[in-house]
């Protein structure tokens, strides 16, 4: 992307098994300037036991009557539906992404030509799993989510190991608590991580506004995953902690705005000021009517606006030379 940042709108399974859902958030996530959109592949039966448990959040927005296995049957899109939507998104121009489960997932989302493959928090000490995704040698997004820089430090040893290049990983902050309190953010280990792997980083965002993303922009992310719903009241485990569309919208627009504000570092004066240059900065001025032949000194000239004249930063220079014509009060001095 050069120096835009990638912005991911992630859909996850907000969908609720819906394709017709899938697709509206196609529609909506191009419409709001995202870069990709992703969705999430697995065979529930691959991902969990019949006796997982629930994560909290995921209670709370769920109930505890079904358990997190049949949560997850009801969110399952078929390889199928996924045909459908990546060719929607070709159809769009919106890249199609998909976070892959299970091993069967993989070959299917390689299959469908995707550049890019995003590896979940949970999968992170997943060594089967990171052998095979990096096998594949194509770029990869590293959620780090719960994992401390021994944990990132194995998967990207594992990952390159297996052919993939360590300029192809960018390798995302994230906290996997949902919503993410803004007290456990810890933004700065973004930073951190950036210079102990000399990587590419981003950030995957689960608080609540859109603040935090744009932040991370500011401090060097090169890629934001944000989960988004078409309304947050729909029934699912993460529409309570994602954004709707208008909120989405603003994101992306805050972050463009960001990256133009970041500039290239080099202090000088930019183009939609040099005209006020003039205007604001100051020239060495007659204080009070001056007579040819006079001695400039503290008590006849003074420093005014505008910036047409000698400039102030001249004022020792112009101390103690003699007048060569008479100044009425305000008018420019010359030599």
């Amino acid at each position: 992307m050069g120096n835009k940042t990638f912005i991911i709108a992630e859909a996850g399974v907000n969908h609720n098994g819906s394709v017709e859902i899938a697709k509206r958030m196609i529609e909506v996530a191009k419409e709001c300037g995202a870069d990709a959109i992703k969705f999430q592949t697995f065979k529930a039966e691959e991902v969990v036991s019949k006796y997982a448990p629930k994560a909290e959040y995921q209670k709370q927005t769920t109930g505890d009557i079904e358990s997190h296995l049949q949560m997850l049957k009801k969110l399952e899109l078929s390889f199928d539906d996924f045909i459908v939507l990546k060719e929607y998104c070709d159809k769009l121009g919106i890249m199609f992404l998909s976070t892959p489960f299970d091993f069967e997932s993989i070959d299917f989302l390689n299959s469908l030509g995707l550049e890019i493959f995003k590896i979940p928090s949970g999968e992170i000490t997943n060594l089967p799993y990171l052998e095979k995704i990096g096998k594949l040698r194509k770029k990869v997004i590293l959620s780090t989510g719960m994992a401390d820089l021994g944990e990132i430090e194995d998967a990207l040893d594992i990952l390159t190991s297996c052919g993939t290049k360590k300029e192809d990983i960018t390798i995302l902050h994230c906290n996997t608590e949902y919503p993410t309190p803004y007290e456990d953010v810890n933004l700065l280990a973004m930073l951190t991580i950036k210079e102990a792997f000399k990587v590419k980083v981003g950030y995957s965002d689960h608080t609540p506004g859109i603040e935090v993303p744009i932040a991370a922009v500011a401090l060097g992310a090169t890629v934001i995953e944000k989960h988004f719903t078409l309304d947050r009241n729909m029934q699912g485990p993460d529409h309570k902690s994602s954004l709707e569309p208008n909120e989405l919208k603003a994101m992306v627009r805050a972050i463009r705005n960001v990256e133009k504000a970041l500039g290239d570092g080099i202090k000088k004066p930019s183009p939609s000021e040099i005209k006020n240059k003039i205007i604001v900065r100051r020239s060495i001025v007659a204080k009070r009517n001056i007579k040819r032949g006079e001695i400039f000194n503290e008590e006849n000239i003074t420093v005014k606006r505008p910036a047409t004249g000698i400039s102030p930063m001249r004022w020792y220079e112009i101390l103690g030379k003699t007048a060569t014509r008479d100044y009425k009060e305000d008018e420019i001095i010359e030599i």
